[in-house]
């Protein structure tokens, strides 16, 4: 054993590929282990850094953290329990209807996600709104029905039954699963608990997703449990907070283990001073990406593989674009993913058997951003050669130019996800930072940041396992919420929400201390949702601490009411400062003092297996910003900054990492920050929108096909316009139909009225939009302004759609 196991902590990232392990010893030094994940790879992690053979008992005492992606696997894979829903009569095909979303929007065949429950049981069990108990089922007609359901194979429950937020309707779904629990089921989701507002479509989705996940979860984490006896075994969950092994449940292990590397862009963000940040972690088959300005952004309904899910979350955002992403060209444009070619057989460039298309990892091989000297087998670099080679005759462009052309794809596929998570939540993302982990992230960071006008660059020294550090930062936390009845922000309203809240902070502080949380380190935050009355988009803003008194609460209803007309300008572009603001939903946030220290120290020598500096270059050629760069230095990024008045690093260069490489695009500037990190930053002009600047040769009107590379980049640009118009269209909308059926659709056209790009809306409306648009150009062409706004809806226009 390498050291006396008391004190020691291991924080663990257990991924659908690698299973990433921290370790801090009794003596405050860090160790890393990196294996291929397994059931059994986080005990192997342990083991191993423990110094222990394989299959040797573990010693009491430790203190472990996990975040995991099973519970996302077993989502993608369909791999859950037999899970049946105990719903409203009247009600039992809302599952299958659910609303109008269409992730393939031109699809001939349509084929749904099935939902994941495999059995519904309507019962005769209904509340109003104003919670009057309406209809209650016959006790022993509904046990038989139990019985038979049990019979036929499903072992999990969830039950929602309408407007199931009123205390009349919690009550009721408490008997019937007390019912249910006398027929054999082991576990039963109540509705109510998973999700406490309006909303019975997410509610019931959110219910069924807690009761596919959680068993076989919990199996799962008991096997963990039982290897680690005498030991402290919390997990990460999708809000960020950390709870005991004995409350993690399926519904808050969706984004387990990427959540861990949301908290560590956060604690890294907080030790070096910057105010906003962008988290950026780009891995073989996705890239990440986040924000962080001072507090966690979370979102409370989220979809994930095709399934609405409510619970705190926080704000991620994925695109597929990762080392694996296929390279294509359909003899018009370049596409990079969503497909992927896996780990086996890999990229091209790994020569195993039935490796075919090109994938990113070949195009950064061609472009000098990786050096095979750093991988453990021989890399088949004339295989990339020759299909490069192949699309150059495709295309008419060079081969250098086809690559570059794809690396260009990448990095604005890239660049739209952090606008997801920034511009288009109303933040200007030239005034972040941008922390930048996982294996690829180096080999794309400076080209991202340059399309985006970020200028500051962060790389930390455990950039390759920053998910498992973060979630050695994480603290306890619990989060609860509860109807508010949608009173009117006014006089009396905080006072009335009293009881709600203190109910909600007792749970949370029995929950809190049941995990090991010291009574006087828990720290409460109280939230409101607040809307406009008449619209359907609520803003979660924080209440002032503590609670005020009937003195100060008109102070305290102008402050809160300020913050929600800032944040709805900011979100949605306007304002209504006279418009009646109602309460919508109460939520509380519990957290326990978190360890900021708790994967901090210094890191143990571990040797890189066949590390040899004398079999690494000295100088590489290198392209980038679309030239050719000739004895590009390549550094180890352990001997950065140790020679005498060595304290800054020039652009073009390459730095090597033990799991990652580092590429400095010409025009930055590196230099050491604290903590062993490096910060690189461009001081050059913004990147202009002109071909030149860009690598490339502008279009002409003589041209006889558009430039493949432009003509992807310039696509998924306006894409993303249109979809971002959805988002502030379905957010701000007053109608049902915009708001919940999703019954619209966004799309930008030329001067002429022709439809360049569309958003995944409905189908129906883009047939006759171009006619509509070109009936307003022809009707006003001489009296349109900018910042003019038409609305039609004639029938013989193209009109559908009542304007909303």
């Amino acid at each position: 054993m390498a050291d006396d196991t008391p004190g020691w902590r291991f924080f663990i990232d257990r991924g659908g590929t690698f299973t990433d392990c921290v370790a801090r010893d009794p003596a405050g030094r860090l160790r890393v282990a990196k294996l291929l994940s397994s059931d059994d790879a986080p005990l192997a992690a342990i083991r191993q850094l423990l110094g222990l053979p394989d299959g040797a008992p573990l010693p009491g005492g430790l203190t472990v953290r996990m975040g995991t992606t099973v519970a996302t696997n077993a989502l993608l894979e369909r791999a859950g329990a037999r899970v049946g829903l105990v719903i409203t009569r009247g009600f039992g095909d809302l599952l299958e209807i659910g609303d109008q979303a269409r992730p393939q929007l031109f699809a001939l065949a349509i084929e749904k996600p099935a939902p994941l429950c495999e059995e519904v049981l309507e019962v005769d069990a209904r509340v109003s709104p104003a919670g009057e108990l309406l209809a209650r089922p016959d006790p022993r007609a509904l046990q038989h029905d139990f019985r038979a359901m049990f019979a036929r194979g499903v072992r999990s429950l969830a039950i929602a039954v309408l407007h199931a937020y009123t205390p009349a309707g919690k009550a009721l779904e408490r008997e019937l699963a007390a019912l249910a629990r006398t027929c054999g089921f082991g576990h039963v989701t109540l509705s109510h608990e998973v999700s406490g507002g309006l909303g019975l479509l997410a509610r019931a989705e959110t219910a069924v997703t807690d009761a596919y996940l959680t068993p076989p979860l919990r199996a799962r984490v008991g096997r963990l449990a039982a290897a680690l006896p005498g030991s402290r075994l919390h997990f990460m969950q999708s809000s960020g907070d950390l709870c005991d092994a004995s409350r993690f449940r399926g519904r808050d292990a969706i984004v387990s283990g990427p959540a861990g590397g949301v908290v560590a862009v956060a604690e890294l963000a907080r030790r070096l001073g910057l105010g906003q940040v962008i988290g950026f972690d780009m891995g073989g088959t996705s890239t990440d990406v986040c924000r962080h300005a001072g507090e966690f952004e979370r979102s409370y309904e989220t979809r994930v593989a095709g399934v609405r899910v409510r619970t705190p979350m926080l704000a991620l955002h994925t695109v597929a674009a990762g080392g694996g992403s296929i390279c294509a060209y359909d003899g018009r444009r370049f596409s990079v993913g969503p497909q992927s070619v896996g780990a086996d057989p890999g990229p091209l460039c790994y020569g195993r058997p039935g490796a075919g298309p090109l994938a990113l990892t070949d195009i950064s091989l061609a472009l000098g951003r990786i050096l095979p000297h750093r991988f453990p087998f021989p890399l088949a670099r004339a295989r990339v050669d020759a299909a490069l080679e192949r699309l150059s005759e495709k295309t008419g462009l060079s081969a250098p130019a086809v690559a570059q052309g794809f690396f260009a794809v990448a990095a604005s596929s890239m660049a739209a996800a952090i606008r997801a998570v920034s511009v288009a939540r109303g933040h200007d993302v030239r005034e972040h930072a941008m922390i930048v982990f996982g294996g690829a992230g180096g080999q794309f960071a400076c080209a991202v940041a340059r399309e985006l006008g970020v200028r500051t660059l962060v790389f930390h020294p455990l950039a390759g396992v920053l998910s498992a550090k973060g979630i050695g930062v994480a603290r306890l936390g619990w989060h609860g919420e509860a109807d508010a009845g949608r009173r009117v922000l006014e006089p009396g309203a905080l006072r009335e929400l009293t009881p709600t809240f203190e109910a909600l902070v007792a749970r949370g502080r029995a929950a809190l201390e049941d995990d090991g949380a010291a009574p006087d380190a828990i720290r409460v935050t109280r939230r409101v949702d607040l809307r406009y009355r008449g619209t359907q988009t609520p803003l979660t803003i924080a209440l002032p601490e503590p609670l005020p008194d009937d003195e100060d609460e008109r102070d305290a209803l102008e402050e809160l009411r300020a913050r929600f007309v800032a944040a709805h300008r900011r979100a949605f572009g306007y304002a209504r400062p006279e418009h009646p603001v109602e309460l919508v939903r109460a939520r509380v946030e519990l957290g326990a003092a978190g360890e900021p220290d708790a994967s901090r120290g210094e890191l143990a020598t571990q040797a890189r297996p066949g590390e040899d500096r004398g079999s690494l270059p000295e100088h590489v050629t290198l392209w980038a910003d679309g030239r050719r760069h000739e004895r590009v230095p390549v550094r180890l990024r352990e001997t950065l900054f140790t020679a005498p008045g060595e304290t800054a690093l020039e652009g073009p260069a390459l730095i090597l990492e033990a799991t990652a490489t580092i590429v400095l695009d010409p025009g930055w500037r590196m230099e050491q920050a604290a903590g062993g990190c490096l910060i690189a930053r461009d001081d050059r002009p913004v990147l202009g929108d002109t071909e030149e600047e860009r690598g490339g040769a502008a279009p002409t009107a003589g041209d006889a096909a558009p430039d493949p590379v432009r003509l992807e980049i310039m696509g998924n640009r306006f894409m993303a316009i249109a979809e971002e118009m959805g988002v502030a269209l379905q957010n701000t909308a007053q109608s049902v139909n915009i708001k919940e059926r999703l019954d619209f659709s966004c799309a930008l056209f030329n001067a002429a009225g022709e439809l360049v790009a569309n958003a995944p809306h409905v189908p129906v409306h883009l047939g006759s939009m171009d006619r509509s648009v070109e009936t307003i150009i022809r009707r006003n062409a001489d009296t349109v302004r900018p910042g003019d706004v038409f609305a039609l809806n004639a029938p013989y226009d193209g009109g559908t759609h009542l304007p909303d």
